[in-house]
């Protein structure tokens, strides 16, 4: 499963495989028209049912009509790589996920430069660094960002207090003390573990790493820089279970446990991304609502302050080199990437790419979370770079994780054979 949760608002399992119309439009009539390879949810933010079409002044500045076929996402990266592998195809824009452009999928795309040189998006600086950067493949950039899912620390308000323990960590040592202090049963009579996390995610580790200022591939591909950060991070983690501040389940535990356990008062702490704030306190599905607040997850004592890069991961537009109108193709990601259209889609639950957006009052008024996860995202970037053998690495790293954590290894083992396994994966 994808830390790259697509739900926003509840967008969570509303996008069906396979080419889906959000909702019947009135014909615009146009002379032209952008066919578009898309998730559900990046139609529904530009074009919400029964709200502003904000794709409206781009169709009649164009005279064009922008034409969603949209799919889940493993299946939407298969069709838009495919169509990108043809001799010509008839989609101009596709949505790509970070994780996946290795040097030879980047090749099927239009580098970008030449047309921001041209004709530039609209403040692009202002566009999050570490977004901008998962969108650059061998120093040529191939997509713009557009939407983004960035993790931070959730944690239960009421339990803390129930703890006696009046805020949430500022230090990851501060964080190991909380989640043994609320391991306990709390007044309801639930059993509550301090921490909740899933075993098959490589965002929990890394961030425990880079806690140490590690981390577990860079982007230039250098495993583990710091081998000693990751044993540092993994023996925390270690001693957590044992301590039972994380489920004795650890090993099986997915990404919709962590919610199901923090609605239930099951769990205090957990790490999600931000965009999971609504739904753990909507009164429909939570025990706690208003209770289930976020803050960064935090450095250690030892990491001078600022230095923790949060986890991020991200969605890109891109134009397929075989696309012949590039500049109709260009036109629409300008638009959508400009500050209006980024505002307009974040109000209607897209994770916004700009940091400016975060500081609009509107906006800032509607999202509690929107300035700590402003400053999150100055910094955050991916648990590790796309390279063709990264789905293999991931699953080795996970293996020797879950190994150290539970305690069936010795983490300075684990890490050895981290190296030794996936060593030989990284490209060349």
């Amino acid at each position: 499963m994808s830390f790259n949760n697509l739900t926003r608002r509840h967008f969570l399992g509303t996008a069906a495989a396979g080419a889906a119309v959000l909702a019947a439009r009135p014909s615009l009539a146009a002379s032209k028209t952008l066919n578009i390879l898309s998730h559900r949810v990046h139609q529904t933010v530009l074009q919400p049912q029964g709200g502003e079409n904000l794709l409206a002044e781009w169709s009649k500045a164009q005279d064009a009509e922008a034409v969603f076929s949209t799919f889940d996402s493993n299946p939407l990266q298969d069709r838009l790589f495919r169509e990108a592998g043809l001799s010509k195809t008839d989609f101009g824009v596709g949505y790509i996920i970070d994780n996946r452009p290795t040097s030879d999928v980047a090749k099927l795309f239009t580098p970008l430069d030449d047309l921001m040189a041209k004709d530039p998006i609209e403040d692009y600086e202002d566009i999050a660094a570490g977004l901008r950067q998962g969108m650059t493949v061998d120093g040529k950039l191939i997509g713009i960002p557009v939407r983004h899912a960035t993790g931070g620390l959730f944690y239960n308000e009421a339990l803390l207090e129930e703890a006696g323990i009046s805020a949430p960590a500022k230090t990851l040592e501060e964080l190991v003390e909380h989640t043994k202090k609320l391991t306990f049963t709390s007044k309801s009579g639930t059993p509550v573990v301090g921490m909740i996390m899933a075993s098959d995610l490589a965002i929990f580790p890394v961030s425990f790493a880079r806690a140490f200022g590690g981390d577990f591939i860079t982007s230039d591909f250098k495993l583990l820089p710091n081998p000693e950060a990751m044993e540092k991070g993994l023996a925390v983690l270690n001693d957590m279970f044992k301590a039972g501040a994380l489920p004795r389940s650890y090993a099986t535990t997915k990404n919709d446990d962590q919610v199901t356990w923090m609605q239930q008062g099951r769990a205090a702490y957990t790490m999600i991304t931000f965009a999971r704030f609504k739904q753990f306190n909507d009164p429909q599905q939570s025990q706690f609502p208003g209770k289930i607040k976020a803050v960064a997850f935090p450095g250690s004592e030892s990491l001078p302050a600022g230095k923790m890069a949060g986890v991020t991961e991200s969605w890109g537009m891109a134009i397929p080199a075989n696309y012949p109108n590039k500049e109709l193709a260009w036109s629409y990601i300008k638009e959508v990437a400009s500050k209006r259209v980024t505002l307009g889609m974040a109000k209607n639950g897209n994770g916004p790419v700009r940091v400016s957006t975060y500081a609009d009052p509107g906006f800032a008024q509607s999202n509690p979370l929107a300035a700590v996860e402003a400053e999150v995202l100055k910094s955050a970037r991916g648990a590790f770079p796309p390279f063709p053998e990264a789905a293999r690495a991931q699953q080795f790293f996970l293996e020797e994780v879950q190994l150290a954590v539970i305690g069936r290894k010795p983490v300075k083992e684990a890490v050895a054979s981290m190296q030794q396994r996936i060593q030989p994966l990284l490209p060349k």
